[in-house]
C-alpha cells in the first residue's frame, strides 16, 4: 500500500487537488531547496579537491568583480561584470546565492518603479530642464568667447 511517504515533505494534499493555488505558492517559497554546490560529483567526493574548487571559484569571482569595479570608472560594462562575478560565486556559496537573489528582486522592483507614469514624467521633465540649462550655458560661452577653447583664453 502506497502511503505517499516517499513523496517528500510536500505531502499529497496538493497533488490530489485538495489544496489551493495559494497553498502551492506558499509551499514553493517556504520549501525552497537548500543551496547545493555546482561542482562535479568527483570533485565533491574528495574534501581537499572540493576545497580547492571553492577557492578557485572564489578567486575567479573576485577577479570578475574586481574587473567590474574597475569598469565603473573605465569604459566597459561594470555592473554587468559585477553581477556576473556574483553569479559565479553563487554557484558555490549560499551567501552569494542569497545576495544575488536579493539583488535581482531589488532590480526588478526598481524597473517596475521606473515604469510608473509619474516617475517617467518627472524624469523626462528633469532631463529636459537639464538639457535646457546646459544649452544655455554653452550658448552663453559661445556668445562671450566664440569657438576659443577655455585653456586658450587670454586674460580679458
Amino acid at each position: 500500500m502506497n502511503t505517499g511517504s516517499d513523496r517528500g515533505p510536500q505531502g499529497s494534499a496538493t497533488e490530489s487537488g485538495v489544496g489551493s493555488a495559494a497553498d502551492d505558492a506558499t509551499q514553493q517559497t517556504t520549501q525552497e531547496a537548500p543551496h547545493v554546490s555546482k561542482a562535479p560529483a568527483f570533485i565533491k567526493s574528495r574534501r581537499t579537491l572540493h576545497l580547492s574548487w571553492q577557492v578557485g571559484v572564489f578567486v575567479v569571482g573576485l577577479a570578475v568583480i574586481g574587473a567590474g569595479i574597475a569598469m565603473l570608472v573605465l569604459p566597459g560594462p561594470g555592473w554587468v561584470a559585477i553581477f556576473a562575478g556574483l553569479a559565479i560565486w553563487a554557484t558555490e556559496f549560499a551567501w552569494a546565492h542569497l545576495v544575488l537573489r536579493w539583488t535581482k528582486r531589488k532590480v526588478t522592483e526598481a524597473a517596475q518603479k521606473a515604469l510608473d507614469p509619474k516617475v517617467r514624467r518627472r524624469n523626462i521633465i528633469l532631463t529636459s530642464a537639464g538639457l535646457v540649462i546646459a544649452g544655455a550655458l554653452v550658448g552663453f560661452y559661445l556668445w562671450k568667447y566664440g569657438l576659443t577653447l577655455p585653456w586658450n583664453l587670454k586674460d580679458q
